[in-house]
């Protein structure tokens, strides 16, 4: 009976002590970014900290298919609408859809989208260059369109966050997922202090960086490093993306298609000197994004891709949205 009761007392304690020690480290629990959600490291100290440019949200309107002078065709960095609005403040009426629901750019595509009502000149397509040499390969292979209608499509989407606090104690998440960021965080940062680090594996594929004159370009705490993903490639983007590219253009009579690819933000950051983007803007007259993002950079613009995510800032999205137009506009001549 005493043994019982002593082991009850123990499993009493260990359970308070558990509940104790996860209480205190629960807010690291709450991820804004993407990265640090999946890396598991600290918002305190991975979160941007300056202050975004306000998008007015009337401008990330949708417009339907009939009505459209531009039908965007892209994955999650064109979802948010958000680089869209340098062509709707300029008066242009906007489609999106995803990649989801277009499947690709198959060889029946214009009478599929004439028959969809759209009358406009220019159809955008979007990839992140980890996605692009499938996605082109699955639409030059495509002989027919199947749309998969999604209702989130025409749904309004979120005005970007223009600022949040990176040290505010959320409490809502899991216990074991505060202890376990806790211990990352605490085993990177014994890695990073080391003089010679360059970069370290975290959780579920994703990696931390270190960044030349990283607190020049990033807001965060812990500004000499970034997080990427680890999937991202160093390598060149295979060569038979391009000739794929033509292929597709050859089915697109009676539209002007402008090709956006957008660089793996461990291409902007780490991997500079690719080559494809070149190819794509000589070849097509493609937005040369990587030259974007690297002037963007070299000009110390701050959280261009914040560390915390995968995907543009606001300020980046603008960047995209103004080289877009651009290319239209040199379409036209």
């Amino acid at each position: 009976m005493r043994h019982a009761r002593f082991f009850s007392i123990l499993v009493s304690v260990a359970v308070f002590g558990y509940g104790a020690v996860g209480f205190y480290f629960l807010p690291m629990a709450g991820f804004q970014g993407d990265l640090t959600r999946t890396g598991m490291l600290p918002e305190s100290q991975f979160g941007w900290r300056k202050p975004q440019p306000v998008i007015d949200p009337k401008l990330m309107q949708q417009s339907s298919m009939q009505e459209a002078d531009v039908l965007v065709i892209g994955d999650s960095f064109s979802d948010s609408r958000v680089w869209q609005t340098a062509l709707t403040q300029r008066g242009l009426k906007v489609r999106t859809e995803s990649w989801d629901s277009m499947r690709g750019v198959c060889a029946d595509f214009m009478p599929w989208l004439r028959a969809q009502g759209f009358a406009g000149k220019y159809v955008v397509l979007e990839f992140i260059e980890r996605n692009l040499p499938s996605g082109l390969n699955s639409s030059a292979a495509c002989q027919h369109m199947q749309y998969h209608p999604n209702a989130m499509t025409d749904a309004p989407r979120a005005r970007p966050t223009v600022s949040f606090d990176p040290d505010y104690s959320h409490r809502s998440g899991r216990f074991s997922v505060g202890i376990q960021t806790a211990l990352n965080y605490r085993g990177y940062v014994q890695l990073s202090d080391s003089p010679d680090f360059k970069f370290a594996a975290l959780p579920n594929g994703a990696r931390v960086a270190r960044i030349k004159n990283g607190c020049e370009l990033f807001s965060h705490s812990r500004c000499n490093d970034a997080l990427f993903l680890g999937e991202d490639k160093a390598e060149e983007v295979e060569g038979g993306a391009l000739n794929n590219i033509e292929s597709i253009n050859a089915r697109l009579g009676g539209i002007t298609p402008i090709w956006v690819f957008v660089p793996n933000k461990s291409t902007a950051y780490l991997y500079p000197d690719k080559q494809f983007w070149n190819g794509a803007e000589r070849r097509f007259g493609a937005p040369n994004l990587l030259r974007m993002t690297r002037q963007a950079i070299n000009e110390k613009t701050v959280d261009l891709y914040p560390a915390n995510n995968t995907h543009f800032s606001t300020t980046g999205y603008r960047l995209m949205g103004e080289e877009i137009f651009k290319a239209m506009q040199r379409a036209q001549r």
